[in-house]
């Protein structure tokens, strides 16, 4: 079996395209956390960049700013990850699991 090394490069070449493509994607498609029961909601899209936070007016006590502080922290932590999870998804789609030589994010 011949090396090929044109040929090597000319997939790479598609699959970073590929992956570039998938990114744009990702910007558009997003995940929702939310902590306190749902006081707080936060949307994160699939380039792991927060696009909305919600508070629910009830739990906005300026006497217990700290706990509002834990709830937005929570939610958006709980977004990342799930963020995280879905490029994981879309790559590993893409890849059928093997790992990219070259950084996606």
């Amino acid at each position: 079996m011949e090396f090929n090394f044109q040929e090597l490069m000319k997939n790479v070449q598609k699959m970073q395209e590929q992956v570039k493509r998938i990114q744009e994607e990702l910007t558009h498609k997003t995940v929702t956390a939310s902590s306190g029961g749902g006081m707080v909601n936060v949307t994160v899209n699939g380039r792991q960049e927060v696009v909305e936070i919600k508070i629910d007016p009830v739990c906005v006590d300026s006497r217990d700013i700290p706990m509002l502080e834990d709830l937005v922290l929570a939610a958006v932590n709980q977004g990342l990850r799930k963020s995280r999870e879905l490029m994981a998804e879309e790559m590993k789609q893409l890849t059928g699991g093997l790992p990219l030589p070259f950084d996606i994010t």
